[in-house]
């Protein structure tokens, strides 16, 4: 369980980074989201999904 709360802190750690450095950044993107389609957006989450886990079980191998 304290794995997950720091994994949890991390997230949030870094997700505010990018939000805090690169804010002109995150709004192009957003605004640009609509404009993606669909199958592309899913491409990427599964391609970060994918990662994750790989990190993840390098990480316990």
């Amino acid at each position: 369980m304290n794995e997950l709360i720091i994994s949890l802190g991390l997230f949030l750690i870094i997700e505010g980074a990018i939000y805090a450095v690169f804010p002109n950044g995150v709004k192009r993107m957003a605004e640009e989201l609509p404009n993606m389609p669909t199958e592309t957006l899913r491409t990427f989450g599964l391609g970060a999904i994918i990662a994750g886990l790989v990190v993840i079980w390098l990480c316990y191998t």
